[in-house]
């Protein structure tokens, strides 16, 4: 899952979000030793991938647009007041 934060830069002088990937253990399944707990366990490993990939993309896509963000206010605030 991702998670957000707030880090401040002091170059800039603003705060910048950041995401990261924290892991969160859905269930577990104990004693597992039939075919339909194998099943269940490769079903379970397929949506914990996809989850993952999921979750990754949303945490590339965040802090791109979060360090654009930055980078567009850091500009602004090199120029000056008088630039807006």
């Amino acid at each position: 899952m991702p998670e957000t934060s707030l880090v401040y830069d002091p170059d800039c002088g603003v705060y910048e979000r950041k995401m990261t990937l924290e892991a969160y253990q859905v269930g577990s399944l104990m004693g597992c030793r039939d075919e339909g707990c194998v099943t269940t366990l490769v079903v379970m490993g397929a949506v914990s991938a996809a989850s993952a990939i999921v979750s990754g993309s949303v945490m590339v896509v965040g802090n791109v647009a979060s360090w654009l963000e930055k980078k567009g206010q850091c500009m602004r605030r090199a120029q000056g007041p008088e630039s807006r």
